[in-house]
């Protein structure tokens, strides 16, 4: 492949991502399109099936945006049944989410179909170029991570 400038790099970039992430969305949303979840609930409900329980100051900074705005997300997800509110006996004002059954399942069935997509997409291409695509994704995920933090 003949090298490209970073702005033909730039260019060409904006016109594959979008598509990329419409397809890769498409292919594993299944589970999510019958739930009628959003992007920022399934982001944090993958958040707490890492982190198994998150208090809600820690799940609006993970998604930068207000305590407010991120008590109405949590809302919805409470009133569908995927995350539960526990408040701290020594003081209700701390309130910790957690993931509920529903919601463990939801995300363990999405993450599945996830993995089976991405074996499906990626093994359609050799070993050598997913080793490249994984070793430029880990090195763009390190500076996202690194910058994040510097925030």
């Amino acid at each position: 492949m003949a090298e490209i400038s970073l702005s033909e790099f730039t260019d060409r970039l904006t016109e594959i991502m979008p598509v990329l992430m419409k397809e890769f969305m498409r292919r594993h949303a299944d589970e999510l399109f019958k739930t009628n979840i959003t992007p920022a609930q399934f982001l944090i409900l993958n958040f707490l099936h890492h982190s198994d329980e998150s208090r809600m100051t820690e799940l609006a900074k993970f998604m930068k945006v207000s305590t407010a705005a991120m008590t109405g997300i949590v809302n919805r997800l409470v009133r569908d049944g995927y995350v539960v509110r526990n408040y701290q006996p020594d003081d209700r004002r701390v309130i910790n989410i957690k993931l509920t059954k529903k919601g463990n399942n939801l995300i363990n069935k999405a993450n599945q179909q996830r993995r089976d997509m991405v074996i499906n997409v990626f093994g359609k291409v050799s070993d050598e170029d997913r080793q490249d695509y994984l070793r430029v994704l880990t090195r763009i995920y390190e500076i996202l991570t690194k910058e994040q933090k510097e925030e």
